[in-house]
This record gives structure tokens, sequence and C-alpha cells, in this order.
């Protein structure tokens, strides 16, 4: 039965640029693939409605896999909702995912919500590469470089 994944993790840099980090094709690129492997963004379109496509490279063994999806709900510096289907047949189903952005003392509230990862992925897996990304993202929007 496919899974669930929630996560949260609070950012020292505004809503508005987390936004930025899950619309902007390079950013994507640098922060979104896990520890060992690259990203290419093939194409993004971050309109309701639109569609995007990438991919992560194993760094190690050169093998890649695509997924794209389709935005669901864009509300810029709040929420994103969007799709991701695996081009890989072995790995079936459209998962749904579920940003929130939350304005907090400190920064922005981040919470997750990833639904119907295939059986295929273990839960823990999934954590684990979410939780390096996300350990990433942080590298990206939370320095404050003004020059």
């Amino acid at each position: 039965m496919p899974s669930t994944i929630r996560l949260h993790r609070v950012l020292t840099a505004s809503r508005e640029k987390v936004y930025r980090a899950f619309i902007e094709a390079d950013a994507l690129a640098k922060w979104l693939p896990p520890n060992g492997f690259t990203c290419t963004v093939h194409h993004l379109e971050p309109t309701t409605g639109g569609m995007f496509r990438m991919s992560f490279r194993n760094f190690t063994t050169g093998k890649s896999h695509s997924f794209g999806g389709q935005y669901l709900e864009l509300v810029p510096g709040k929420r994103l909702r969007y799709t991701d289907t695996f081009d890989d047949p072995n790995l079936p189903g459209e998962m749904h995912v579920t940003v929130d952005l939350k304005k907090v003392s400190v920064g922005t509230e981040l919470n997750i919500v990833q639904e119907g990862v295939p059986d295929l992925i273990p839960a823990e897996a999934c954590y684990l590469g979410w939780q390096e990304s996300l350990r990433s993202l942080a590298k990206l929007v939370e320095p404050e470089i003004n020059q």
C-alpha cells in the first residue's frame, strides 16, 4: 500500500525565498537531489496547470531515473501542490505533494506531505532522501548575501 511521508522543518529564511527555491529550475537542481545524486531539470513551468520534468543521476553508477508532474496549486510564498510520477513502470502511481509555508518569528515553517509513495520505495529511504534534500535547501536559502 502506498506510503504517506510527512516532513517538518523551520528555516531562517523568508517564505518568499523558500518558495522561490521550489519554482526556479537552477535552485531545484541545487537542493532537491539527495546526497550522491545530480539533478537535471528538463522542463519547468511553475504555473497552475503547468508541467515539470526532471531526472536524478546516481553519481556513482551513472544510472538515472526521470519523473515529472503537474502543478495543481501555487500560492506565492504560502503553498505549492503538485503531482509527481516516475517514468519507471516498476514505480507506478501518481504521488501528490503539498508544501505549506508559514511565517514564524525566526523565518519559515515548512510542512511537506507526500502521498502515494510507491510500495517499492521504503518509507525510511524516502525520509532519508528528503532530510538530505532539506539540509541542502537550508544551505541555499538561509544565507543572506546582499552583494
